[in-house]
C-alpha cells in the first residue's frame, strides 16, 4: 500500500513537472517568435542617389559596417526608381555593383516602390495626376482678350502698425517701425493673429516679409479654420536662421468656410531675433491649375451659370506652364503669377465670367500628393513596379504608403462614392495584388500610418476630405507591417497581432538607440506575437548609432531565451 502510495505521488509530481514545462512553453509561445530563441532580422533604412558614385561609395561602406553587427536586410530608396527609363546604362551597373556587395555580404535588398503619399517623383511623369482642392466660380473679368481674376470679395490685412486690427498680438511681440520684432524669446510663443472673412471653396495667398538673426525658432504663417480648429495650410517657409528680409509666401484654400484666422510669427522659439513686415492677402487666379479627367476647368457667363464656354472654342486651352515644373518635373512651386484665360473671338472688356477649377496643395517643404482615383496614376504605379522587379528580381518589396495627406476633393473622387479609407483599402489591395502577380512569393511590408486607427487612419486627417477609417480593410494579412508609431506603441502593435500580420518595428528616428529597447519592451509587456525583426530608421542619415542600436537588440535576444 505504502509503495502504491509513493508510487502514486512520484507519478503525480511528474504530471506536474510535465504541466508546468508544457504552460512555459505555450507562454514563451504566445510572446512571439522573437522570445522563444529566434533571432530578430535587423534592418537599415538607407536612401541613396544610384546616380552618384560618392553616394554608392557610402552605401557600400554602410553594408560592410552594417553586416560587422549583424544587420541582414537594407530598405533601399531613390526617387529614380519612378523614372527608369529616363536613365542610362551607368545607373544600372551602379546597382549591380550594390546587388554583387549584397550577395557577397549575405546582405537582403528590399526596394521601396508606390510613392503615394510623397507622390513627387512619379509625378514628375505627369505633373496634372496631383490631389487637387476645388475652386469654385471665381470671378474673373475679360480685359483686352484676356480673363483675370477680380478678388470676390475683396480681402485685406491691416499693418503690423494698426495694432488694434489684430484680434490678438502676444507681449513678445514689440513694434518695429511699421512691423513687428521679437528679441531673445525665451520658449514663448510670438505670434500675431487676425480672423478674415473668405469666400468658401476658394484660393487665397499670404505674403510678408520676415528677417532672422540667429533665430532660434521657426517662422510660421499658418490658417485655420474659425470654427473648428482645422489647419488649412501646411506650408513651411523658407527662413533660414540668419538671413536679411525676405518675402514668404503660403496658399491656402478656404475650403467649405466663410471665416478663417491667419496666424504670422512663431510658436516657442528660444533665442535670436525676427522681425516681421508687410502681411498681404489676395485670392488666387489659376496658380498650379490642374487639367485631368478628375479635376475639370468650368467657365460660365456671370449673369447666366448655365450658360457654359468651351475650351478651344470660347477660349484657349488654359495651362500653367509651371505647374510641376519649378525647379524641376516633379516639384511645385507655392507662388508663381497666374495664368489668364485667353479669350478666342471678340469679347467686350468688362466681360464678367465664374471659374471653376482644381489645384494641389504643397505640404511643408514640398510633398504633393498623387490622386489614386484617376486611372492614368494607377497606370503609372503598375509601370513603375514592373520598372523595379526588372532590375531587383526575386526580391522582396516595401510600399510606400505614407502620410498621405492630401485626398478625397476632385471628381474621380466624388464619382467612387467611397470613403477616404474605402479609397486607401481599394488602393493598398491593388498595389499588393500587382506585386503578387509579379511573383507571389514576393514578402510585401508597407508603412503602419495610413492604417492605423491608433495613428494616421482617422477623420479629417490634414486635408483629406473625410474619415480614413476602414484603410486597414485592405491589407491582406501577409503584408508585414513596419511599425512607426512609437507614440501609443503598445495600441498600435496590438491592433496589427490582432489582425494576424507579423511586424517589424521602426526605431531611432534620429534619437538614440534605446528608443528601440522601450519597442522591444512594449512587445514583451503586451505579449504580442509574429515580430520578425527591427529597422535603424533614419532621415538624416546619422547612421553613428548602428552598433549600440544592434546592442540593445542582442540584450533583448538574451534575456528572452533565459
Amino acid at each position: 500500500m505504502q509503495i502504491f502510495q509513493f508510487l502514486s505521488w512520484q507519478i503525480f509530481s511528474i504530471g506536474k513537472l510535465l504541466l508546468w514545462v508544457l504552460v512555459c512553453v505555450l507562454a514563451i509561445c504566445v510572446r512571439g517568435d522573437v522570445v522563444h530563441g529566434q533571432e530578430l532580422e535587423r534592418w537599415v533604412y538607407a536612401p541613396v542617389n544610384f546616380l552618384v558614385p560618392a553616394e554608392v561609395d557610402r552605401l557600400e561602406k554602410l553594408m560592410r559596417e552594417a553586416k560587422g553587427f549583424g544587420y541582414s536586410h537594407f530598405l533601399i530608396t531613390d526617387s529614380k526608381f519612378c523614372r527608369l527609363h529616363e536613365l542610362d546604362k551607368k545607373y544600372f551597373a551602379q546597382i549591380e555593383r550594390v546587388k554583387g556587395l549584397a550577395r557577397e555580404l549575405d546582405l537582403k535588398l528590399v526596394p521601396a516602390v508606390f510613392p503615394v503619399g510623397y507622390s513627387n517623383n512619379l509625378l514628375s511623369q505627369n505633373v496634372n495626376l496631383a490631389e487637387g482642392l476645388p475652386v469654385r466660380e471665381a470671378l474673373f473679368e475679360v480685359r483686352d482678350s484676356e480673363a483675370r481674376l477680380v478678388p470676390d470679395p475683396s480681402v485685406s490685412l491691416p499693418s503690423f502698425s494698426e495694432r488694434k486690427e489684430w484680434r490678438f498680438i502676444d507681449e513678445p511681440l514689440k513694434p518695429d517701425g511699421n512691423g513687428l520684432r521679437v528679441t531673445e524669446p525665451n520658449g514663448e510663443n510670438c505670434r500675431t493673429m487676425k480672423t478674415l472673412a473668405v469666400s468658401p471653396f476658394r484660393h487665397y495667398h499670404i505674403s510678408a516679409r520676415v528677417k532672422t538673426e540667429n533665430f532660434r525658432g521657426q517662422p510660421q504663417i499658418t490658417v485655420l479654420e474659425s470654427e473648428t480648429g482645422r489647419r488649412l495650410t501646411h506650408t513651411n517657409l523658407k527662413v533660414a536662421r540668419t538671413q536679411d528680409w525676405s518675402v514668404q509666401h503660403i496658399t491656402f484654400n478656404s475650403l467649405s468656410n466663410s471665416s478663417v484666422n491667419v496666424y504670422m510669427g512663431a510658436w516657442g522659439p528660444t533665442g535670436g531675433s525676427m522681425w516681421l513686415a508687410d502681411p498681404v492677402i489676395e485670392e488666387c487666379g489659376l496658380l498650379n491649375v490642374l487639367r485631368r479627367p478628375g479635376t475639370p476647368l468650368k467657365v460660365t457667363m456671370d449673369e447666366d451659370r448655365k450658360r457654359e464656354l468651351q475650351e478651344g472654342v470660347d477660349y484657349d486651352v488654359v495651362r500653367d506652364e509651371l505647374l510641376g515644373n519649378v525647379p524641376y518635373s516633379g516639384e511645385y512651386e507655392v507662388w508663381h503669377e497666374s495664368p489668364p484665360i485667353r479669350m478666342k473671338g471678340d469679347w467686350p472688356n468688362g466681360t464678367r465670367l465664374r471659374v471653376s477649377w482644381y489645384h494641389p496643395h504643397v505640404i511643408y517643404d514640398g510633398q504633393v500628393c498623387a490622386c489614386v482615383t484617376e486611372p492614368e496614376f494607377v497606370r503609372l504605379l503598375q509601370e513603375h513596379a514592373a520598372g523595379v522587379e526588372k532590375i531587383f528580381p526575386g526580391t522582396d518589396r516595401m510600399m510606400s504608403h505614407d502620410e498621405w495627406r492630401v485626398m478625397g476633393w476632385d471628381e474621380s473622387f466624388q464619382r467612387a462614392k467611397k470613403t477616404p479609407g474605402e479609397i486607401a483599402a481599394e488602393n493598398v489591395r491593388h498595389c499588393t495584388k500587382i506585386l503578387r502577380d509579379q511573383r507571389a512569393d514576393c514578402r510585401i511590408f508597407v508603412w503602419n500610418d495610413m492604417f492605423d486607427p491608433h495613428h494616421n487612419a482617422v477623420d479629417n486627417y490634414y486635408l483629406v476630405n473625410g474619415d480614413l477609417s476602414g484603410s486597414w480593410d485592405g491589407l491582406d494579412k501577409d503584408v508585414v507591417i513596419m511599425n512607426w508609431n512609437f507614440g501609443v506603441r503598445a495600441e498600435s502593435l496590438k491592433f496589427f497581432a490582432e489582425r494576424g500580420h507579423k511586424q517589424v518595428l521602426a526605431g531611432f528616428y534620429d534619437a538614440d538607440a534605446e528608443q528601440i529597447g522601450k519597442w522591444l519592451d512594449a512587445v514583451r509587456k503586451n505579449n504580442v506575437s509574429n515580430v520578425l525583426g527591427v529597422m535603424y530608421t533614419t532621415w538624416q542619415q546619422d547612421y553613428s548609432q548602428l552598433k549600440e542600436f544592434s546592442e540593445v537588440v542582442d540584450r533583448f535576444e538574451a534575456s528572452s531565451t533565459q
